[in-house]
């Protein structure tokens, strides 16, 4: 598994990282310390290449569209910012994608690796988690069909735990008995496989409504979508679900 740090970040925007065979994506960008006065004030570069010091608003104080436009003008402490608050729903949503925590992890990497490079041609045109999650899609996708030949079919471990959180889905109140344990992880099971076996616009839907918390206007944004169409792509997939899964209800 490739491990992600926030990033002192060193201005090699042309190293090359790409996702292939057993050796995964460089952590040139990712794997350095950040320098934690960067994230105290921003400095931004001036005429003459001299930095000048901007007054400081923090950075929870911004959109994160302005966040980026700050990591555009050269304010590297506020790609650290975007990298540290997306991380985890980043690694969260390509776990669902993928159902493997290390694939997960490298494609999370992979997402702000093409975020970094690409800061110079920003433009805050929409939200920024909207072209976050484009960037998230393309990959997700890309990766599924170049490796569909490549993996046997989708199974789900009943004892998986959340990569994120690291729990197990034993409930944590109500102390079950043993058949109702072994019935809630037969379903949580059956939901995974299920939904992986969507197609595939549906299954980015159901991923992004359902697990990252998305409303149907920031769906159609990712996907492209009007909301009506959303709505409809996002029913069409639970009438599915509900068919497949009529037997746990």
């Amino acid at each position: 598994m490739v491990s992600m740090k926030s990033p002192e970040l060193s201005g090699k925007a042309d190293e090359k990282a790409q996702l292939s065979g057993g050796a995964g994506v460089t952590s040139s960008v990712s794997s350095l310390a950040i320098d934690r006065e960067v994230l105290a004030r921003s400095t931004m570069p001036g005429q003459g290449g001299v930095a000048v010091v901007q007054p400081y608003v923090p950075f929870d104080e911004l959109s994160d569209a302005e966040v980026m436009l700050r990591a555009k003008a050269g304010d590297q402490g506020a790609f650290a910012y975007l990298l540290e608050k997306y991380r985890r729903p980043m690694v969260s949503f390509m776990y669902r994608m993928t159902h493997n925590a290390g694939v997960a992890e490298e494609l999370a990497q992979e997402v702000f690796l093409r975020v970094y490079r690409s800061r110079e041609t920003y433009k805050a045109e929409a939200k920024f988690s909207t072209w976050l999650y484009r960037i998230a899609t393309n990959l997700a996708v890309n990766h599924a069909r170049d490796t569909r030949h490549e993996r046997p079919d989708v199974s789900v471990s009943l004892d998986e735990p959340d990569p994120v959180t690291g729990m197990t889905v034993d409930p944590a109140d109500g102390q079950p008995n043993v058949e109702e344990n072994l019935l809630r992880r037969e379903r949580l099971a059956a939901i995974r496989q299920h939904i992986q076996a969507l197609p595939e616009r549906q299954r980015l839907a159901v991923i992004m409504h359902k697990y990252q918390g998305m409303d149907y206007r920031q769906i159609g944004e990712v996907l492209k979508l009007s909301e009506a169409a959303t709505k409809s792509l996002l029913f069409r997939a639970y009438e599915t679900l509900r068919d497949k899964l009529k037997q746990f209800v």
